[in-house]
């Protein structure tokens, strides 16, 4: 493990950039930002042009560690070039941006409210890959969408399962039981997995730490005690379609969280922007950002 990078994880002040869409996701990120379908044929220009998208991004002046802690890569965003360096070192080395990777696969199919991620029998290979290229930690996402006992127990022990995989490979893994913000029992379901993650962290051995990231609670400050955690470097918050100011205004409310907003954070961007706008957009967005993450 990175010390320096450790150190950035634990301490720093700012938020996690969350720029990991993956082949599900990428082509309403590309809409968002002004791309419209027809204006590629096939994944491969698909990802060219998200990968522009996220160079952009990476190279405007306000995205550095001096607000932007970390950014969490997708696998094709990892084996990719920015400036002629590969990505995770230009994130480092170039901007002070601590790199993660999204490991997970996607979804399976909904049982007992929640949605498992689908196996990931080529992870050992990945990871190991991850490490070569200077990969700090991973991210991978379970979807919680009702208040189910079994169903929560279950997305839990999946993700600290494959968080001691990671961990073998000395990279901290950030599990992200995501909860759905318009179900009705999302308070009662919050509940429930903080229970669960509380049970998880402390069989974790001594001097092990993992991060976390959770939809931002019903109920402010509910995480309070797994920020606290021994075994937790850090507790980062999911947007998870609120608009970036409900965001903000939530977070800003939850001490010791910082956020990980993906869409949130590329709000208002577009690919027909000059640089200047597209500089000063992305520098408004982090500002806000910043300001929510270091309030508590």
């Amino acid at each position: 493990m990175n010390a320096a990078q450790a150190e950035q994880m634990r301490n720093g002040k700012g938020f996690i950039a969350a720029l990991d869409q993956s082949g599900g996701s990428t082509p309403k990120a590309l809409r968002l930002y002004g791309v419209a379908g027809d204006a590629y044929a096939g994944e491969d220009e698909m990802f060219d042009l998200v990968h522009q998208m996220r160079t952009r991004i990476a190279k405007a002046p306000a995205f550095t560690g001096d607000k932007v802690i970390g950014a969490i890569l997708f696998e094709m965003t990892m084996e990719r070039d920015m400036d002629g360096i590969p990505t995770a070192r230009f994130m480092w080395e170039q901007r002070g941006v601590v790199p993660f990777l999204k490991v997970d696969k996607g979804l399976d199919e909904e049982r007992d409210g929640v949605q498992l991620m689908k196996p990931m029998p080529g992870l050992d290979p990945l990871l190991t890959r991850a490490v070569a290229a200077g990969i700090f930690g991973t991210k991978m996402r379970s979807v919680i969408n009702a208040a189910s006992a079994p169903g929560i127990r279950a997305v839990v022990s999946q993700q600290f399962d494959i968080g001691r995989q990671i961990l073998a490979h000395g990279l901290v893994p950030i599990i992200e039981p995501e909860v759905t913000i318009s179900i009705p029992d999302k308070a009662a379901a919050e509940d429930i997995l903080l229970a669960e993650l509380r049970a998880h962290l402390d069989a974790l051995p001594d001097g092990v730490q993992v991060m976390l990231k959770l939809t931002l609670p019903e109920q402010p400050n509910l995480y309070k005690p797994l920020v606290e955690h021994p075994a937790v470097m850090r507790v980062v918050a999911l947007s998870g379609g609120y608009s970036r100011d409900e965001a903000n205004d939530r977070l800003a409310q939850n001490t010791g969280m910082i956020a990980s907003f993906s869409r949130a954070l590329t709000e208002g961007l577009s690919a027909q922007q000059t640089d200047t706008e597209f500089n000063d957009t992305i520098a408004a967005a982090i500002d806000g950002i910043y300001r929510a993450s270091v309030a508590g």
